[in-house]
């Protein structure tokens, strides 16, 4: 008797995922009432030791994905073959199988070749990082992970945001003209319990093997005597913590200058000290930017909207960070703007990378940009134009 093509399809596609030959499985052709969804993709993976099969549905905007066990999986695409999608194409280690529909609802179940890609993916798999177990130790001794070198309870997003932070900086560090005739010379200005004052000592010294001199800038002199015996007691001998304020610190020569969530204007205080001792490189990640909201006067159409709190306080953000960006071309700097790391993890998100330029700083069309900026948002003064002696006022 003739297996019709819908049940033969299924019945390889059963097989497939029980056996471990299934590679992958795209379904196409949407019939479903979501008129933004594309296509629906499914693969192999490994979650916790168990098979399952990831689903990712494809929008016009977005991808929605959710795992299910293998059994489930094989219950709930048999529900969309042949109604939600009329294209499906099976793909396993031994061959290829296609089942398309056609106008009149009629299946058609064609073959191909075998496709060589690896069977299985796994979700489990650790994903290849830039520090490496010579980290091990002091990600340890400072509470982040355990002597096996799993990430404590409570410390994924740290453990995340840390080397998130290294490849941020390998990706900044590669675009600017940093000294190599000597070693660098690099601040972390309100560096806090030290995690990426850490971080990028061995980004510099041990993965891409840059010598370096790290210095870590804290007021919490309990903090600072930690750092610095983690520091002693796991080799680290170019590096070291010393007490004080961003405002207050005096820095020699400077190559790269980070600071990450130093408070209001804190953030400009470090980016002053940056721009004076002429650093290369500027990272910075802005928090509570409260100076200018009580100065902001946007333009009328605004004004309904910036009743509500959050919106005044977005608008501040941007404001602020906006206004800063411009100051620092201004100064002689390339600027970029991005995500730090997503909001899932952290709200205070945003990161501003100055890099020192070769070209004229201080022009007048660089000067007119910030006020123009300025002004139409009112703002009269701000901490950053303060330590440049820039009149913001047109």
């Amino acid at each position: 008797m003739t297996v019709p093509p819908r049940e033969d399809f299924l019945a390889q596609l059963a097989a497939g995922v029980r056996d471990g030959s299934l590679v992958k499985l795209t379904l196409g052709k949407p019939r479903g009432a979501d008129a933004t969804l594309r296509n629906l993709l499914v693969r192999p993976v490994t979650l916790r030791g168990s098979p399952h099969l990831s689903f990712v549905w494809r929008h016009d905007r977005q991808d929605i994905s959710k795992n299910h066990a293998p059994e489930d999986a094989i219950t709930a695409l048999a529900a969309l073959i042949g109604t939600d999608f009329h294209s499906a194409h099976l793909f396993t280690s031994a061959r290829m199988a296609q089942l398309e529909y056609n106008k009149k609802g009629a299946p058609r179940l064609t073959y191909g070749p075998a496709v060589h890609e690896k069977p299985a993916e796994t979700h489990d798999r650790q994903k290849k990082r830039l520090l490496t177990e010579q980290s091990q130790p002091w990600l340890e001794k400072l509470g982040v992970t355990t002597a096996t070198g799993a990430v404590r309870e409570g410390l994924a997003d740290k453990h995340r945001q840390i080397h998130k932070f290294t490849e941020i900086l390998s990706h900044l560090t590669a675009d600017a003209a940093l000294p190599t005739h000597r070693p660098l010379e690099i601040a972390d200005m309100g560096c806090g319990k030290g995690y990426l004052t850490f971080a990028a000592y061995d980004y510099f010294n041990h993965v891409v093997s840059r010598a370096a001199h790290v210095r870590g800038i804290e007021a919490r002199e309990e903090l600072v005597q930690l750092c610095n015996r983690v520091a002693r007691e796991t080799g680290r001998e170019h590096l070291n913590f010393v007490p004080g304020t961003i405002e207050s610190i005096k820095l020699p020569v400077l190559d790269v200058l980070i600071a990450l969530h130093a408070c209001d204007t804190a953030t400009d205080d470090a980016l002053a000290k940056g721009v004076q001792a002429g650093a290369t490189l500027i990272v910075v990640a802005p928090c509570c930017q409260q100076e200018v909201r009580p100065q902001l006067q946007a333009a009328p159409v605004l004004a309904p909207a910036l009743r509500h709190g959050i919106f005044q306080e977005r608008h501040a953000e941007f404001a602020t960070d906006a206004l800063r960006a411009l100051l620092l071309e201004w100064a002689g700097y390339d600027t970029k703007v991005f995500e730090f790391i997503s909001t899932e993890h952290t709200a205070k998100n945003l990161m501003i990378a100055a890099t020192k330029r070769s070209g004229p700083a201080r022009t007048d069309e660089a000067a007119a940009r910030v006020r123009q900026l300025a002004a139409f948002y009112g703002i009269k003064s701000q901490a950053l134009a303060r330590h440049f002696y820039f009149d913001l006022s047109t």
